[in-house]
């Protein structure tokens, strides 16, 4: 019970990363709420879990807003933010569509900015909180044909880095978590860039570059969020935490 009597919000909820973090914020005691754009998936996974859903979707600046007062309403308080929500799409610089570019930016980036320039008044006057950012491993290192992507999660990496700086004096500490290749549902049914070709689910597991041998589960990413989240943790911000079976070391 690492999280017990902290309230949590956690965008992009409803499946993935994030679906895994609000199942083991709410196994350590938190009281969690959380956002994602399918309302029936959203409200089966609240049910699950005691956790409370709001349906947002985050490429919009109300729905920003309107996430982190349902929060308030339902927990009085706000102690953890994970900004998770985010897209993956492929293409180089003369592939990515303008449509494909502003579209990661507006979720990878803004909607991290908006939502942790939304929550750092309410945490500093609390005393402190904590803010994860979803990054990628890709944000440290370049990767082939994922220009918008790669970039986003390196803007988002920049960004965890000055807001630690910039908010230490507040008690509030920033780290990003950067996963390497992790497996979600989405792969056996739209493949790993969005709009791309579904892969069988016994290859998507596996991996010939990954020194591990595999990719992620969810699970294993939502247990390096947990322990940024916890007092464990008290001394770290600032900090990119990888979690990518090896893949950046080589």
């Amino acid at each position: 019970m690492r999280l017990i009597n902290k309230a949590a919000l956690i965008t992009g909820g409803t499946s993935g990363i994030g679906q895994a973090t609000v199942e083991l914020f709410i196994e350590h005691g938190a009281k969690v709420a959380f956002t994602g754009r399918r309302k029936e998936r959203g409200e089966a996974i609240a049910q699950q879990t005691g956790a409370v859903y709001i349906r947002a979707d985050h490429h919009n600046e109300e729905d920003c807003a309107t996430a982190l007062v349902e929060t308030l309403r339902a927990f009085d308080r706000l102690d953890i933010l994970f900004n998770n929500a985010g897209i993956v799409t492929s293409g180089t610089a003369e592939t990515t569509s303008s449509r494909d570019w502003f579209d990661v930016f507006n979720l990878n980036v803004t909607a991290v900015w908006r939502m942790s320039k939304l929550v750092i008044p309410v945490m500093r006057s609390q005393g402190g909180g904590v803010i994860i950012n979803n990054a990628s491993d890709w944000g440290l290192v370049g990767a082939r044909n994922a220009l918008a992507y790669a970039t986003s999660k390196g803007a988002v990496i920049q960004m965890t880095r000055c807001m630690a700086l910039d908010h230490a004096k507040d008690h509030i500490r920033v780290n990003a978590v950067c996963p390497g290749d992790t497996f979600v549902e989405r792969w056996i049914e739209q493949g790993f860039f969005r709009g791309s070709v579904a892969i069988d689910e016994i290859a998507a597991r596996e991996s010939t570059e990954i020194p591990l041998g595999r990719v992620a589960e969810s699970k294993e990413i939502a247990q390096a969020v947990l322990f940024l989240a916890c007092e464990e943790a008290s001394f770290v911000t600032g900090s990119t935490l990888v979690v990518d079976g090896g893949n950046t070391a080589q």
